[in-house]
């Protein structure tokens, strides 16, 4: 018996490998997720679990799903467009909000850039040895390098694989004796201290889990998986792709979230099980959380956290680069896109190269940004809020997104996941009024 011919794909559809892999379905959400535990997200995570002991690891339990609702809007935007956060708000809000919105995400971005290639320079140092001022030069060179002269697709890949370096904090914990009965105890019954530092603390994880330049991010990877995937177009243009598409968005944000979220976990709770429970307390960077390890639990962790920093930079550091030169791109109107060769995109990269440059050269001025890791933080979370504010507003109007305006769980998260980092900023600002 003869079967008939297959049907041919209707005109809007995407196409897909027959039988895709892991790495295939998952993209932009991944790498955003895994990006999001750069060397200043982990002197956060290691500063609350040296500091508070377990008493913080139930923020990664509770500012998950605010992370998932809000990055899954973020891809959203772009899917539906074409067009990333910074495009959107130039089409459809005033300039000077345009500005405001893009100045704060270039002053976070530069001192989360310096902060982070300093961190990774001081890592390498403690493993190897050698001249740290050297090494920040080589990894801005080196990450810089690669966005500008890699090909897009090549370098989404080398960025999937860096993920892997993020399971070095999840056998870390493994390796040290945890009190797991406790752990659980203080995830589902945390003692909260309102206090300035605690509170301080958590804006600072917020800050880090829920960060504008990750918003602007994922957007724009959106933007360029339509780009380049055959036969994508933005949903605005072709309905059709919508249900397969917010599907695999929403498969990739999720993923991405929980493995962030279970890295940062993990590093609380070493941290607590180790530093704290030794009367460490006091922890400013993620090279010193490494350094003061080795003598608790051996030279292996140590080497592991410490190079775990440098994998998990090379990871955030592009993206920090990235983001800021597609949200500055957009406001001028230039081509931009990491899938476009240089000649054609000279301006996009030459943002790239300068918010890299600059953030290196905070590290040879008296600043000293590798201090900066925590509070780049504390700043992310506060500049967090007018972005989602702006995103959970454009994202509802029906000129921008046309039948896929946000509506239901999704809408209702994203306004609670706003509210909760403003009410964490405000309450943190309050306290230090009253100097405790």
């Amino acid at each position: 018996m003869t079967l008939p011919p297959a049907a041919p794909d209707p005109p809007d559809a995407v196409k897909q490998p027959e039988r895709p892999k892991l790495l295939q379905v998952l993209g932009p959400g991944l790498i955003t997720g895994a990006s999001d535990d750069d060397p200043s997200g982990i002197a956060t995570y290691s500063q609350a679990g040296a500091q508070f002991g377990f008493n913080m690891a139930w923020t990664m339990l509770f500012s998950l799903p605010f992370m998932c609702a809000i990055q899954e809007i973020s891809a959203h935007i772009g899917r539906v467009t074409g067009r990333g956060i910074a495009g959107n708000i130039k089409r459809h809000y005033p300039g000077p909000v345009l500005a405001g919105l893009v100045g704060l995400l270039l002053v976070a971005n530069t001192l989360n850039l310096g902060a982070d290639l300093g961190a990774m320079a001081a890592a390498l140092k403690l493993v190897i040895g050698g001249p740290e001022l050297f090494y920040v030069a080589l990894f801005a060179v080196l990450s810089a390098g690669l966005e500008i002269f890699v090909r897009y697709s090549r370098y989404v890949s080398v960025l999937k694989w860096l993920t892997l370096a993020l399971f070095a904090y999840v056998g870390v914990a493994f390796v040290v004796h945890m009190p797991w009965a406790t752990v659980g105890l203080h995830l589902i019954a945390p003692h909260i201290q309102w206090t300035p530092a605690y509170i301080t603390t958590f804006v600072a994880i917020l800050g880090t889990t829920i960060s504008p330049y990750l918003f602007f991010w994922q957007a724009e990877e959106e933007v360029e998986e339509v780009k380049e995937r055959p036969g994508a177009r933005p949903l605005d243009r072709a309905p059709a792709q919508a249900s397969g598409e917010f599907a695999r968005i929403r498969f990739d944000t999720y993923v991405g979230m929980a493995l962030s979220n279970a890295v940062a976990l993990f590093i609380i709770l070493t941290t607590a099980a180790t530093l704290n429970a030794h009367g460490v307390t006091d922890i400013q960077t993620s090279a010193q959380a490494a350094l003061a390890l080795q003598p608790i639990a051996g030279p292996a962790v140590f080497a592991v956290f410490a190079l775990g920093i440098v994998g998990t930079g090379l990871l955030a550091v592009p993206v920090l680069a990235g983001s800021a030169a597609y949200a500055v791109g957009e406001a001028f109107g230039w081509h931009v896109g990491l899938a476009r060769k240089f000649h054609r995109a000279k301006a996009f990269y030459g943002v790239i190269v300068a918010a890299t440059v600059i953030g290196a050269l905070l590290n040879f001025t008296t600043i000293d940004p590798i201090k900066a890791l925590f509070w780049s933080a504390v700043i992310n979370g506060v500049v967090a809020v007018p972005v989602m504010g702006m995103m959970m507003l454009l994202s509802s109007r029906r000129d921008a997104m046309g039948e896929f305006t946000l509506s239901g769980p999704l809408k209702v998260m994203g306004w609670l996941a706003t509210a909760l980092m403003a009410a964490a900023s405000v309450t943190m600002f309050a306290m230090w009024g009253k100097g405790g």
